[in-house]
């Protein structure tokens, strides 16, 4: 059996970063799923899903590294004019921040029940924004 739950987030900064693990908790709990494995997968080529400890020095380090890493102001060609799109790229920090963080985890359910270690937490990572993002919660397994 699987169930797909959308969660809409609304972005409203060009890079942010959100715990969504009580979000997954909540469709785990509302699905008739018991046993199996929850996927939490985002539909954009410029978020992220990824896992770690939700502490506010740790988004604002990670924030930092991904910027020194990915500047804003470096030559990509991304930001060249694109035929097939019939505009200029302009988001290749977003694609590139998006290869490096992911675009999806899981999780095994018990008895129905999302698991993982004490510390870890679901983020999605926004690196295009602002605006409105689906992240897909599958939930796979049986009754």
């Amino acid at each position: 059996m699987i169930e797909i739950i959308p969660l809409q987030i609304m972005t409203d900064q060009y890079n942010q970063y959100f715990i969504i693990t009580e979000d997954v908790r909540k469709a785990v709990a509302a699905s008739k799923i018991r046993n199996g494995m929850v996927t939490v997968l985002t539909k954009h080529t410029t978020t992220g899903i990824t896992v770690n400890e939700s502490l506010e020095c740790l988004q604002s380090d990670i924030d930092v590294f991904l910027s020194r890493l990915i500047p804003e102001d470096a030559p990509y060609s991304h930001c060249h004019m694109l035929p097939d799109y019939g505009s200029t790229g302009g988001n290749p920090t977003g694609h590139l921040k998006a290869m490096l963080t992911g675009n999806h985890c899981h999780f095994p359910l018990i008895d129905g029940k999302m698991t993982g270690g004490s510390a870890q937490d679901i983020w999605f990572c926004e690196f295009d924004g602002p605006s409105v993002r689906t992240v897909n919660i599958i939930i796979e397994g049986t009754e």
